[in-house]
């Protein structure tokens, strides 16, 4: 049996503004985007220690381990703000966030002070052996990061849904305050190991989860009945059946990255190729984190006005495209990859080289981005299983193209690879909701379609 459609709440009868969907989206495209400051604050301080390149790349390896395991945490975002109309529904949402984060904490210690540490970062990671030790010792206060980032995308679903999405701003400025804060209070100490970037992060995320938390529990208490009418979601089953399809897709998208990372070592120019590719990538990621909330103009006011969201959307979607073609064509992007990023000469043109074929993947994730909206919002989030599968699929598919008939792209192969991997997640996300959409019109009144 299929799962029931999200918050099947009877929806509202007048018609939403374009202006109201601004007040919502633009706070959460500004949150996003101030991510970004978080990690100059952490690397403008870790370049003042004394042995930065030892201390940044210890740092960096034990953030990367913390990109795969924060990546469940933040899922509650979505599954709490797509689920939760009542409290009966938040409370089982929080009992499945409660068994997560504790598997996500039990792997932390396992990690930091077990040998699978030294397997994870030795073997996997690549770290020599007295490299280990201060990367397991920084991952020692990242894995709670992990924990509090759980807890503020938790309520941070509560806050979307009431639509006090400024909130989340609030949250992120008083933040990177803080972060600021004490970085300069160890700018002014002496930076003498990678952990201090683990405790300056560490710091921010309690306090962003602080914030989330107060509004979030205020809301709670105000906001939500104990019962929505007709509303399906009563038990953490019912909640993990909706949440799991979005956990296997987002781990299937794990192996991406590595994928691309190995690629380029193998073209003929393998340390530019992958300093170019980075670079390009980061910049496409800046633009693309403005745009990376249209799912959340679907959950929240699709079912009230689904043509003033498509309106919303159409205003939107080819706007990160345009942005990127901008830098890539002009001299716009050259500006800003030699002054705010230090890229010159063969490294500056390879750069503008990779960001030209990131055009395709900008163009086509705002688009899936809105699709997937869809898909959550009809509790169809198994899908997103096998359109994951497909966008790692054509990845490897055009990784292995390019290395064999044209090695001589560098960065190129990796941003096409990912652009075309992106792209067919699209093409396999729309089949899928034309197939949806299809059944709901064939299906008779009261009728549950079969699964």
């Amino acid at each position: 049996m299929n799962p029931p459609e999200t918050g099947t709440v009877p929806p509202e009868k007048s018609g939403i503004r374009l202006s109201q969907m601004f007040a919502f989206f633009v706070p959460l495209s500004l949150s996003a985007s101030l991510v970004t400051i978080s990690h100059v604050i952490i690397n403008g301080t870790l370049t003042r220690a004394e042995r930065p390149e030892e201390i940044i790349a210890s740092y960096a390896v034990a953030m990367s381990l913390l990109g795969i395991t924060e990546k469940p945490a933040i899922l509650l975002r979505q599954t709490c703000s797509a689920l939760v109309r009542d409290r009966i529904s938040f409370r089982a949402v929080a009992r499945v966030a409660f068994y997560l984060l504790a598997a996500i904490f039990t792997f932390g210690v396992l990690v930091s002070y077990t040998a699978l540490g030294d397997l994870i970062f030795g073997t996997l990671f690549g770290a020599k052996g007295e490299e280990v030790k201060p990367i397991m010792h920084v991952y020692r206060v990242l894995m709670f990061v992990s924990i509090f980032s759980g807890i503020r995308c938790l309520f941070h679903g509560i806050i979307i849904f009431n639509k006090r999405t400024f909130w989340l701003t609030i949250g992120m400025v008083i933040r990177l305050l803080g972060m600021y804060t004490l970085s300069q209070y160890y700018i002014a100490r002496g930076v003498d190991s990678s952990q201090v970037g683990a405790v300056i992060f560490l710091s921010g995320m309690i306090i962003e989860a602080g914030v989330a938390f107060a509004e979030g529990l205020r809301l709670y208490r105000r906001s939500l009945p104990e019962k929505a009418e007709n509303h399906p979601y009563e038990r953490p089953g019912q909640i993990f059946s909706f949440y799991r399809p979005l956990l296997y897709s987002s781990l299937i998208a794990v192996i991406v990255g590595p994928a691309i990372n190995i690629a380029l070592g193998k073209t003929p120019d393998a340390a530019r190729s992958i300093a170019a590719f980075a670079l390009a990538g980061s910049v496409c990621q800046l633009v693309l984190s403005m745009f990376s909330y249209l799912h959340q103009i679907v959950l929240n006011f699709y079912r009230t006005d689904p043509q003033q969201v498509k309106r919303f959307t159409l205003l939107l979607a080819f706007i990160p495209g345009l942005l990127l073609a901008l830098l890539s064509f002009t001299p716009a992007g050259a500006w800003v990859m030699t002054h705010p990023l230090g890229a010159k000469e063969l490294l500056l043109e390879e750069s503008l080289r990779a960001l030209r074929l990131f055009v395709i993947m900008t163009v086509a994730f705002t688009w899936l981005d809105f699709a997937n909206g869809l898909l959550m919002l009809k509790g169809q989030t198994k899908v997103m299983i096998w359109s994951q599968t497909a966008n790692v699929s054509v990845t490897l598919l055009t990784l292995v193209i390019c290395l064999t008939a044209a090695p001589g792209l560098n960065s190129r192969v990796g941003a096409l690879a990912q652009s075309l991997g992106v792209a067919a997640e699209l093409m396999f996300v729309l089949w899928a909701l034309r197939s949806v959409f299809r059944g709901e019109k064939t299906a008779s009144p009261g009728q549950t379609l079969p699964g």
